[in-house]
C-alpha cells in the first residue's frame, strides 16, 4: 500500500515543478528561462495558479493561454500524489462539461450538411422521444436542447451500460424525467438534454457518438491527445483525481476517472491543455476548415433565455455560455466538473483571447472561481470586467417574497430519484440560505431577483445566482449553478418562527456544476 502524501509533501512537489511554456510555435522553455520573452502578465497567471495550488491543495494544474497573438502552454505539480509524475501541457485531464461544446460543434457540422435542423423538433429525428410531459416532448426543438431551455430535469445520471446502445437507452430512460418548465421558456443547465443531442448525432451520422465525434471534430482538428478512453490517448499521461481524506490530506482516487458511457456526450472527454488551446483557437476563428465562418458565429447567435450560471448570463448559444461584460464584448465560456477533475474554459473573440485551466483535485473549483468567475483573467488579458453588482439591503417586506423551502432533485446511476432542500430566511437585509438550520451562504441582492453568493463570513465566492418568477408574478424558483430549486412559499412562516441567530459554520451547497 502506498501511503498518501501529506499536504506539506504535496505542496513541496508543486513548488518544485517547473512550468513548460510554449511561446507561439517555438520550442518549450522552462518558466524563467533567459530569452523566453514571456510577458509579465503571463508570469502573474503562473504565480496565481501556484498560489492557488498551495491555498486549495491542488496537486496538478495545466493551462493554455492565447494572448496578443501568441500561445502559452504550461503545467505545474504532479499527476498523482501516489505515483508522482510532472504535469505539463500534454497531460490529459477529464474536461467534463467542456465536452458539450464539442457535441454542439458536431451538431452544427451535421446541420451544415443538411442532416440536422436546429429549429425542427426532436421527434423529427426520434419519433418515440418523450419525457414525462407529452405536450413538451412533442414541441421541444433541437435548438432548445442545445441552449439548455428544453425544460426537463437536467441532472439525470442513469448508467445504461457500456455497449454501443448505451446512449440510445439513456435517452429512452428520459421517459420518466419530470418536465420542470415549458420548452424555450427558462434556462436551466441540462446534462440530459446534451445526451439527447449526442443521440441525434448518432442518428444523423449513422455512427456511435464517440466515432462520430472523432470523425467530425477530433481528427479534422488534429486533437491527437483527446478522446473518450485511455486506449484512445495512446500513452498520453493522465492526471488522476484527488480528494481530501479524513485528515485533510490529498489522496489519489484513480477510480473516479471511470464514468458511465451514457455520459460521454455531456461530460466524458479527456483532453490536454495544448489540445484545449487548439480548440479555443478554432472557435476564435483561426480559419481551420470545419464549419463555415457563418456557422461558427451562429453558435454564438440567438442565445436562449438568460439568467445566471455562476455569473450573469445572456443565455446559451449552441452549447456555449454567452456572458456579458461591462464594456460590451461578449465572453464565450464553459468549463466542467467531475469528482477530482475541474476545469475552466473561456474565450473572447473580439480580443483574440482564450484561457483554459485544468486541475486534478476537489480544491480546483476555488482556483477556477478566482480565474474565471472573478474579473482577474478578463481584466488582465482582455481589459474587460463583469457586469457591476453592488449589494443592497432589502426591507423584510421584500425579503418575505423570497423566503421558503426550496427543493431540487436528480436521478442517480440506478434510476432512483434523490431530492435535497434548502431554506431561505431573510436576515439583515439579505437572504440566508440554510441547510439543516445552518447557514451555508449569504445572498445579498444586487438587482431585482439577482443575488451575490457570499460565504457566511461575508467573503466573496465570486458566484451569482437568481430567482425565477411564476406567471402570477410570485417567486417560484431559485437558480444556483444553473440548477432549479422549486419554492414552497407555505413554509416561510414556520421557518421564520424557528429561526434564531445564524450559526456561521463551514457548510456549503453541493458544488453546483457537476459536469
Amino acid at each position: 500500500m502506498v501511503e498518501p502524501m501529506s499536504r506539506r509533501q504535496i505542496l513541496r512537489a508543486v513548488a518544485g515543478s517547473a512550468a513548460a511554456v510554449t511561446v507561439g510555435t517555438g520550442a518549450a522553455a522552462p518558466a524563467g528561462a533567459t530569452g523566453s520573452r514571456v510577458p509579465r502578465v503571463v508570469r502573474e497567471l503562473e504565480e496565481k495558479i501556484k498560489a492557488g495550488m498551495t491555498a486549495y491543495g491542488i496537486p496538478g494544474v495545466a493551462y493554455g493561454l492565447r494572448y496578443q497573438g501568441r500561445d502559452y502552454v504550461g503545467g505545474f505539480g504532479v499527476t498523482s500524489v501516489a505515483e508522482p509524475a510532472a504535469v505539463d501541457g500534454d497531460t490529459a485531464f477529464r474536461v467534463a462539461s467542456t465536452t458539450k461544446t464539442f457535441t454542439g460543434t458536431a451538431v452544427m457540422r451535421l446541420a451544415e450538411r443538411g442532416r440536422l435542423d436546429l429549429d425542427r423538433t426532436v421527434r423529427s429525428y426520434l419519433p418515440d422521444f418523450r419525457t414525462s410531459d407529452e405536450a413538451a416532448s412533442r414541441r421541444v426543438t433541437l435548438r432548445q436542447v442545445v441552449n439548455h431551455s428544453a425544460g426537463w430535469l437536467g441532472d439525470v445520471y442513469t448508467d445504461t451500460g457500456s455497449d454501443d446502445g448505451a446512449l440510445a437507452r439513456y435517452v429512452e430512460a428520459l421517459a420518466t424525467a419530470p418536465q420542470l418548465t415549458p420548452p424555450g421558456r427558462v434556462f436551466a443547465y441540462n446534462n440530459a438534454a446534451i445526451g439527447v443531442a449526442g443521440r441525434l448525432i448518432e442518428v444523423a451520422s449513422g455512427k456511435v457518438y464517440e466515432q462520430a465525434l472523432r470523425e467530425l471534430i477530433l481528427d479534422p482538428l488534429r486533437l491527437r491527445h483527446s478522446g473518450f478512453s485511455l486506449d484512445e490517448l495512446g500513452g498520453t499521461p493522465v492526471a488522476v483525481p484527488h480528494g481530501p481524506d479524513e485528515n485533510g490530506n490529498q489522496v489519489a482516487v484513480p477510480e473516479a476517472l471511470a464514468i458511465p458511457r451514457s455520459f460521454h456526450s455531456f461530460g466524458g472527454l479527456y483532453s490536454t491543455a495544448r489540445d484545449q488551446l487548439r480548440w479555443a483557437r478554432y472557435h476564435l476563428g483561426d480559419g481551420s476548415p470545419l464549419l463555415s465562418r457563418r456557422a461558427l458565429r451562429a453558435m454564438r447567435w440567438r442565445p436562449g433565455p438568460g439568467g445566471t450560471l455562476l455569473v450573469d448570463l445572456d443565455g446559451m448559444g449552441v452549447t456555449w455560455m454567452l456572458r456579458p461584460t461591462a464594456e460590451g464584448p461578449r465572453v464565450v465560456q464553459h468549463g466542467g466538473d467531475l469528482p477530482g477533475q475541474h476545469s475552466g474554459f473561456m474565450l473572447v473573440p473580439e480580443r483574440d483571447f482564450a484561457l483554459t485551466v485544468l486541475t486534478n483535485s476537489e480544491g480546483g473549483p476555488s482556483l477556477l472561481a478566482e480565474l474565471f468567475a472573478d474579473d482577474w483573467a478578463l481584466r488582465r488579458f482582455a481589459g474587460l470586467h463583469n457586469v457591476p453588482a453592488k449589494p443592497r439591503a432589502l426591507p423584510p417586506s421584500e425579503l418575505a417574497g423570497y423566503e421558503g423551502r426550496y427543493v431540487t432533485e436528480q436521478i442517480g446511476y440506478d434510476g432512483e430519484r434523490v431530492s435535497s432542500e434548502v431554506d431561505m430566511v431573510g436576515v439583515d437585509g439579505r437572504l440566508s440560505l440554510r441547510i439543516g438550520g445552518v447557514e451555508g451562504v449569504a445572498l445579498p441582492f444586487y438587482r431585482r431577483d439577482f443575488v451575490l453568493v457570499r460565504s457566511p463570513d461575508g467573503s466573496d465566492t465570486h458566484f451569482r445566482a437568481d430567482f425565477i418568477r411564476d406567471t402570477d408574478g410570485s417567486v417560484g424558483w431559485f437558480r444556483f449553478g444553473g440548477r432549479l430549486y422549486r419554492r414552497n412559499p407555505s413554509s416561510s412562516a414556520a421557518l421564520r418562527a424557528t429561526t434564531t441567530a445564524p450559526q456561521l459554520l463551514p457548510v456549503t451547497l453541493p458544488h453546483p456544476t457537476r459536469f
